[in-house]
């Protein structure tokens, strides 16, 4: 089974994959890693700043093959990360679809309103976010509402995060 967990940020994306892998002991790739590791060896002209649409049309690829790969060799494999493109599956077969589990996870308005001393204390539980910019209600805000939008142009079932954290590893 591959798990492709997508999303706005500081939705726990990265959490969710660490408590997958704790419970089903599923390995994990974290699509901000990969990005780092091809900026930092120079094998990209692209940077940490760098937009999400340059950064997506240069990591989906290698990603959609990893997935691919994965797949074909029957390995379980959650792939975490905000570089995914919403019409993600256009890439993949049936024969690899019903291997995938999609999750793209979004706050909504209200709970980012009544939440958000948590939302920006949980946002390195998991990883540090070095070089990020700053924790913003209006950016988490407009996050959100760009990959909700997104999420309903494409049709795209969101895990909707809306009285309390709840998303954990019996998502599946």
């Amino acid at each position: 089974m591959i798990i492709l967990i997508t999303g706005a940020s500081h939705t726990g994306k990265t959490l969710l994959a660490q408590r997958l892998l704790e419970k089903y002991k599923y390995p994990y790739l974290s699509i901000d890693h990969l990005k780092m590791g091809l900026i930092r060896s120079g094998n990209t002209r692209l940077t940490p700043m760098s937009s999400d649409e340059e950064l997506t049309e240069y990591l989906w690829p290698i990603v959609r093959e990893i997935i691919k790969t994965a797949a074909e060799n029957g390995q379980n494999l959650i792939v975490e990360g905000c570089y995914v493109p919403f019409d993600w599956d256009k890439d993949f077969s049936y024969e690899y679809l019903r291997l995938i589990k999609y999750y793209c996870l979004v706050m909504s308005e209200s709970y980012i309103k009544a939440h958000f001393d948590d939302i920006r204390a949980y946002a390195c539980v998991i990883e540090r976010r070095a070089g990020d910019e700053p924790c913003t209600m209006q950016g988490v805000l407009s996050d959100n509402a760009r990959i909700l939008a997104q999420a309903e142009k494409y049709n795209k079932k969101c895990v909707m995060i809306e009285d309390g954290y709840h998303i954990g590893a019996d998502i599946l």
